[in-house]
């Protein structure tokens, strides 16, 4: 790869920074200053002992501590000659700050920002100028949402003018509509993503005409709700049991001592209970044993009733306000942990119209208020306890994610999950750590789990050379990019054929955008050759984006586009006598 000018800088001590410094000097082979609190803190550690694989220890990444970010701490990390920054720590404010001080000390530099929230993402963008606003989380919720329920939920990818999405081969998906083959699954322990026969694929990416298929909106069920907490307390259940037995047997004994119908019987059997009939001295001793019962059963179970309803009612009330469930649930998903990435999951679950119950041990954590405006239940506890996963009825649940950042605590609720199950829970694992998801995955059986970073840290680091991840697939661990590419003026593919392109298990092609406005070839044609107005969509492996990168920069030494010719429909004729001899 040809050498870039300046460095490339990173500001973040967490996995994503330490996954983008690797994926940067690794992939990419460009040099990487990285700004930490300290060298003791959180991933810095591990980022100062990451070696390139190429072996060039020009590629080390250079660290600079510093507690607090400051104009003089960029400058001495190289600021003012950096080609891009990334700014990738976890509090929003922090990096869109840090963003504004970069902008003001480098008026050139590439800047990616990490921002969860989307307004600010929007404001960041319109401000900044040569800036990208990206959330690792967003990119990350598709893969969990997708292990979390199998095959149930496809990948959509939206384009300016299309949208694909992923298909299994079983699906029978029409051979016109299929854009190219993904990846060979087939029961596999690692899938053989974008392989040479396209034939071979189970996962197939396909075009789709409309709109998404968007859920139907979920109806209002607060009464419905606060009647099934109200009579699902015991001892208002046997109460009323109770009361209606009594009038029940009082009806009939009415109806037959004084000879009345159920109608009659029933009505005065009603108001005696309640205290609206007057005694009489007339009828038979049974008659006034019963209707004696009666008034000082009325006198007994109304107020307790009473006190039992409005107990109930009022813990109904209450429950629904703190989010907690309400009812029985089962075939429903369980999430434990609502931050960034629980969060993301939870809205697009929700979307889709899955039944979801969240854990979280604090109240404030940033899903908790979304899931109340969402109307899901949350359960506020430590989600490794087996009360908070049986109050989240786990042993109903259909798969059960654990999304929070510690990995050795996320793998101990998944065991205790699938201990209260009893069957086979679906569980799907946030886990940072490679060699420890394989661990987990050979002692444990659990082999559905998911890196954060290692989704995000792609689309990052193709963020920083300018080039647009329009979207990530996730194939188990790992993610398929699609993004869009222009062919660089004087680039290696200028002039050549597009199957050229094409990389076995790295790249594919998958359609050609033209100089024309509007048009796209979705039929990759054999014979085009590429121009350097084309733009490339492509779907491809980090690796084979990083070189597909390589093979369309632009040369500066290109030479210019020639002027195009005039028409010869629409030159000027030859004036017939010019040149001839005047008479």
């Amino acid at each position: 790869m040809t050498d870039h000018p300046g460095v490339f800088l990173v500001w973040g001590d967490n996995t994503l920074a330490r996954r983008l410094a690797s994926e940067l000097i690794n992939t990419y082979a460009v040099p990487v200053t990285v700004i930490v609190r300290s060298v003791d803190a959180d991933q810095a550690p591990d980022i100062a002992d990451l070696e390139p694989e190429t072996g060039d220890p020009d590629l080390r990444p250079v660290l600079v501590a510093a507690a607090r970010l400051t104009p003089d701490v960029l400058v001495r990390a190289g600021v003012t000659e950096a080609t891009a920054v990334a700014l990738v720590e976890r509090d929003d404010v922090a990096n869109v700050d840090a963003a504004m001080m970069v902008r003001e000390l480098n008026p050139t530099a590439r800047i990616v920002v990490r921002v969860f929230n989307p307004i600010l993402a929007q404001g960041v963008t319109a401000m900044l100028g040569d800036c990208d606003v990206l959330s690792g989380s967003e990119i990350a919720a598709p893969a969990f949402v997708a292990a979390a329920l199998g095959d149930d939920v496809p990948t959509y990818v939206r384009l300016t003018d299309e949208f694909l999405v992923t298909a299994h081969r079983s699906e029978q998906p029409d051979p016109d509509d299929v854009v190219c083959g993904l990846a060979v699954l087939d029961g596999r322990a690692e899938p053989e993503t974008l392989p040479a026969d396209a034939e071979a694929a189970d996962l197939l990416l396909v075009r789709r005409y409309g709109e998404p298929p968007r859920p139907a909106p979920r109806p209002a069920r607060l009464p419905l709700r606060v009647t099934r907490l109200v009579l699902g307390r015991r001892r208002l259940r046997y109460a009323l049991a109770g009361v209606a037995a009594l009038l029940f047997a009082s009806t009939a004994l009415l109806a037959h001592l004084r000879d009345l119908n159920l109608w009659e019987a029933g009505y005065l059997a009603v108001v005696t209970a309640l205290g609206g009939i007057e005694g009489e001295v007339t009828g038979g001793g049974v008659e006034h044993v019963v209707l004696v019962t009666l008034a000082l059963a009325g006198v007994a179970l109304v107020p307790f009733v009473t006190v039992l309803v409005v107990e109930a009612v009022v813990t109904a009330r209450l429950a629904l306000a703190s989010g907690a469930l309400t009812r029985p649930v089962a075939g429903h998903v369980v999430i434990v942990g609502l931050g960034n990435v629980g969060t993301r999951v939870l809205r697009e679950l929700h979307g889709f119209g899955v039944d979801v119950v969240c854990v979280d041990r604090s109240a404030d954590a940033r899903g908790v208020a979304v899931a109340r405006e969402l109307g899901v239940p949350v359960i506020i506890a430590n989600g490794n306890s087996a009360e908070a996963l049986r109050a989240a009825s786990v042993a109903t649940a259909r798969a059960l994610l654990v999304l929070s950042t510690d990995d050795v605590s996320n793998l101990e609720t998944a065991l205790l999950g699938r201990a209260l199950h009893g069957g086979r829970l679906r569980v799907v694992l946030r886990l940072y750590d490679e060699a420890f998801a394989r661990r987990v995955k050979r002692t444990f059986d659990i082999d559905l789990s998911r890196s954060v970073s290692y989704l995000a840290a792609p689309a990052f680091a193709a963020a920083l050379f300018g080039r647009e991840v329009i979207d990530a697939i996730p194939v188990g661990r790992r993610v398929l990019l699609v993004a869009e590419l222009p062919v660089g003026a004087g680039s290696d593919l200028e002039g050549r054929l597009c199957p050229e392109v094409d990389r076995p298990n790295e790249v594919r092609l998958v359609a050609v955008r033209t100089g024309r406005i509007g048009q796209t070839l979705w039929t990759v044609p054999q014979r085009r050759r590429l121009v350097r107005t084309d733009r490339l969509i492509v779907v491809a492996t980090r690796a084979g984006l990083a070189g597909l990168l390589a093979r369309t920069r632009p040369n500066p030494d290109a030479p210019p586009l020639p002027e195009p010719q005039p028409l010869r429909l629409l030159a000027r004729p030859a004036d017939p006598t010019s040149g001839s001899d005047s008479p």
